[in-house]
């Protein structure tokens, strides 16, 4: 159970906080050509290069290193650079006011230190800057920091009479940057988080930069290989170990990268065959565009058309809808009215949705305004429909701009619920994959088993090249053993004769391809595994361990609300943390400090209150989590949004 306690002592306001033990201390890096080169750890390496009394520092942490300059005879703070834009390297900057360094940062990423709530939408779009479908990708400070000067690709930097040559090595983050330093006939690189010590990745969640197609990776292996060209003697990452033979090192992460890559993209032939593969089961009716999969089911097929329909007309006329979305409420009027003249159409009773994604669903209310259709599904679906605000999720309904931003659901089923309809049996299980948040809707219809899969398994059946799998997205909510991993021993056990999925795919006879797809989960979540560097691998894979609830709150000034935080622990043992909330002054949070254990393999939830003062600016704020795990400092990993 995790617990709570209140502390002003420990109040982190703009990153002031810190939480340092007693046996941190500054430390000499063993370069054999410049004695006077020190690491400190809090949130993360920050690197310390002295000449006199003055200092440059490589990242900045939470702050503390500066309490313990005085160690090493250092009085003055002449540059800071950063790496990257996360909070966990900057989380501290507050506390360099009195230092005055110059500051300086990668030019691709001057408007994430600079503007940081640019991105950090309360009304996500698909299109917005770092997102994936709407979520974001990256975590910027909590408050503007103004840099003095940044760095592109091949820039030179000189101080004291070092040179430092700056090098884009985006990847973990989108315009990260490594600072090498020529020490003697050698290189020392300053490599922010490209690699940890074991070839292993920091975060997978940071690399994550788009739907599926490994842009984020791509660039992580060309920036691995490039370091790698440098043939550095040391390589000095922003957490864990310094490496003192890093070259065997990078060259292992990329043979590991490009695995993971061949595994991660889509496992149909999204490309270049997927419209071919996309149905070959189905038949013309004399309706265009409206195509029979038996003799009562009935779906879209078009060239280049990947709408989510497919409805079951029952011999009384009666209607059931799964899915409904891209399609345009003109050309779903006209094909139901021809339904209506050539296939006996009178009702459209209810629409059954298979997962959260707007996409599913964007047609719906015009099922209801027209037809009175009642909206079905899961009830682990259902609040993600209702009440989408709540979460932090790719793909959710008001990214799509629809003019609705929630739709309410009349029926949530029950895990397994059973429900009978116009002589039909069927059965609404959970069936995660894609997104934790699906369903598959499976019974009997015209002597087949029909399995309705939303989005996690798309292609040929008759391919064995192909696997089958839909986009791994963290932001959906997915780790492997709670997504495609479960949903494909649930599809092993259930062995449907015919699976109708998302944007018109149909698969007959799939059970050979369910097995590739079962086996690829396994692999593919190996190869998470051996990437790693934490005890869990879904501790750098899920950006969803700390969640805050609702993640976007709006509040007047002077109100109040209540939030809660999830805690996850992966574990097969109690695990304890502890959380700090970090918000601009005039936001308090109330715990400031929560603290406890959380049982094995659970969640723990608490109660926070964020108030916004009377006097505080219309405008939108970032409060983020500062997260010690098991003594293991995160720093300000996790955050939610406030718009006042």
């Amino acid at each position: 159970m995790l617990h709570q306690r209140r502390s002003l002592a420990v109040a982190c306001v703009l990153g002031l906080f810190s939480m340092v033990t007693a046996a941190a201390q500054i430390s000499p890096v063993s370069i054999d050509s410049d004695p006077n080169l020190f690491v400190w750890t809090d949130t993360c390496n920050v690197y310390v290069l002295k000449d006199g009394d003055a200092a440059l520092l490589i990242d900045l942490g939470d702050g503390s290193v500066l309490d313990h300059l005085a160690e090493i005879g250092v009085t003055r703070v002449e540059w800071v650079l950063f790496t990257h834009h996360h909070r966990e390297q900057c989380q501290g900057f507050t506390k360099l006011q009195k230092w005055k360094p110059q500051i300086a940062a990668p030019d691709a990423e001057r408007a994430l230190f600079e503007e940081p709530t640019k991105f950090r939408r309360i009304k996500p779009t698909l299109g917005d800057a770092y997102t994936v479908h709407g979520a974001s990708y990256v975590r910027p400070p909590i408050a503007p920091i103004h840099l003095d000067r940044t760095f592109k690709d091949g820039d030179v930097f000189t101080w004291k009479g070092r040179q430092f040559r700056c090098v884009d090595t985006r990847g973990n983050s989108p315009g990260g940057m490594s600072y090498l330093l020529k020490a003697g006939d050698h290189w020392i690189a300053f490599s922010g988080d490209v690699m940890l010590d074991g070839a292993r990745m920091h975060t997978w969640f940071d690399t994550e930069w788009d739907y599926g197609f490994a842009k984020g990776l791509y660039e992580l292996i060309s920036s691995a290989s490039m370091l790698q060209s440098f043939r550095p003697a040391r390589l000095l990452p922003s957490h864990g170990e310094i490496l003192t033979s890093p070259e065997t090192q990078l060259q292992e992460y990329q043979r590991k990268l490009r695995r993971l890559a061949e595994l991660y993209v889509r496992g149909y032939a999204i490309n270049t065959f997927g419209a071919a593969d996309q149905d070959t089961v189905s038949k013309p009716t004399s309706i265009p565009h409206i195509w029979q999969v038996t003799k009562h089911l009935y779906k879209f097929k078009k060239r280049d058309f990947w709408p989510n329909f497919g409805i079951l007309i029952a011999d009384n006329g009666h209607a059931l809808v799964f899915d409904c979305g891209l399609i345009g409420s003109d050309l779903l009027e006209q094909s139901l009215k021809s339904m209506q003249e050539q296939l006996g159409l009178r009702k459209v009773d209810a629409v059954l949705i298979t997962h959260m994604h707007g996409d599913h669903f964007l047609d719906v209310p015009y099922l209801r305004d027209k037809w009175g259709t009642q909206v079905w599904t899961l009830k682990d679906v259902a609040d993600k429909c209702e009440h989408p605000e709540r979460y932090d999720y790719a793909a959710m309904i008001p990214a799509y701009q629809a003019g609705f931003d929630t739709l309410h659901i009349d029926r949530a089923f029950e895990r397994s619920e059973q429900f009978e309809w116009q002589g039909y049996k069927f059965t609404v299980d959970w069936m995660p994959g894609q997104t934790e948040f699906g369903c598959c809707i499976h019974g009997m219809i015209d002597g087949k088993h029909v399995a309705f899969t939303g989005d996690n398994l798309f292609g040929s059946s008759t391919d064995p090249a192909q696997n089958g799998h839909e986009a791994v997205v963290a932001r959906n909510s997915s780790i492997f053993e709670e997504g495609y991993i479960y949903g494909a021993e649930y599809l092993q056990k259930l062995r449907p004769d015919l699976i109708v999925a998302g944007h018109s795919y149909v698969m007959d006879r799939p059970g050979e391809m369910i097995d590739r797809f079962a086996a690829w989960a396994s692999e593919i979540r190996d190869v998470y595994r051996g990437l790693s560097a934490e005890t869990d691998y879904r501790y750098m894979f899920d950006p969803y361990w700390v969640r805050a609830e609702p993640y976007r709150l709006s509040l007047r000034a002077g109100q109040q609300a209540e939030v809660t935080l999830h805690v996850r622990n992966f574990l097969r043992q109690p695990q304890s943390h502890r959380i700090q909330a970090c918000a601009a002054q005039s936001i308090d949070v109330q715990p400031a400090v929560s603290e406890g254990s959380v049982e094995p393999q659970s969640t723990g939830n608490f109660q926070l209150r964020l108030r916004a003062a009377p006097d505080l600016k219309p405008g939108v704020y970032i409060v983020a989590f500062d997260v010690t795990l098991d003594g293991k400092r995160y720093g300000q990993r996790f955050d939610m949004i406030l718009s006042v």
